[in-house]
């Protein structure tokens, strides 16, 4: 059996972006990360299984406000995705470049991809929740895993983050299992609460009789209290999308991508 090769990397039409912050950069709350990867699916776009048509690409909402936060504070955006259509002959190479270009038309530019072209069952190391989109795409922006943040909304975007050594910020979404919020160490309510996590860090608020954790303590965690409460729920694995084509085979949790 052949060994699968490594993750895909690209880069926009515009090349790389984003002013690299220094390592002493910091934001109201600590040190700025170095970069913040996104995942695609569910996160930055809605959640449309083995999406290869550009038309059917929707932005979240908040999405490129929570985007442009991040660029304006210098630091690079990419984004980490499995894309396991490939594998399954449910996409081709130049769909994904199609769906990638929409997305960067409809949400600004990345400074780079990183793409997982394989199936669950193929033993590479770059599907998450494996670790190695993440490290790809940190050595693609020369930047070190332990100052990169991953937003995602599954517990397999969390995981990954935590194999790499990166911070993982999870965003919850109707799809989320309560197991993926009690795993997480972040949680937010929406993209944009989750960028304000990464750039504007305060003290959290903790329940009643525990003590007060504050951003930027020793433990490097970029925490801040929501109008809801707390961030600091998490989860785990992702629910199969009710929304698989005509023709596709049934799903199992985090296999449509």
């Amino acid at each position: 059996m052949t060994r699968p090769t490594g993750p895909w990397l690209l880069s926009g039409p515009y090349g790389p972006t984003g002013v690299r912050q220094p390592p002493h950069a910091h934001g109201p709350g600590g040190p700025l990360p170095a970069a913040v990867l996104f995942d695609r699916d569910g996160t930055l776009v809605a959640d449309v299984p083995y999406n290869g048509d550009p038309a059917r690409v929707a932005p979240m909402p908040r999405a490129r406000e929570a985007l442009d936060a991040v660029r304006a504070a210098g630091i690079p955006v990419g984004v980490v995705t499995n894309q396991s259509g490939v594998a399954r002959g449910l996409l081709t190479p130049r769909q994904v470049e199609d769906v990638r270009l929409r997305v960067e038309e409809l949400l600004g530019p990345f400074s780079v991809w990183a793409v997982c072209p394989h199936g669950p069952g193929e033993g590479c190391g770059c599907r998450k929740p494996a670790p190695g989109l993440v490290l790809a795409a940190c050595r693609r922006l020369a930047v070190p895993p332990e100052r990169t943040v991953v937003i995602g909304d599954s517990g397999a975007d969390v995981e990954a983050a935590r194999a790499a050594g990166a911070r993982g910020v999870l965003v919850s979404t109707a799809a989320t299992r309560p197991e993926e919020s009690v795993a997480a160490d972040t949680t937010a309510a929406d993209l944009l609460a989750a960028v304000r996590i990464v750039l504007d860090s305060a003290p959290v608020a903790a329940p009643a009789g525990q003590p007060r954790r504050d951003a930027g303590a020793a433990t490097g965690e970029w925490l801040r209290s929501s109008p809801a409460g707390p961030v600091g729920e998490p989860r785990r694995h992702r629910a199969a999308s009710a929304a698989v084509p005509r023709g596709h085979p049934a799903l199992s949790s985090g296999e449509a991508r």
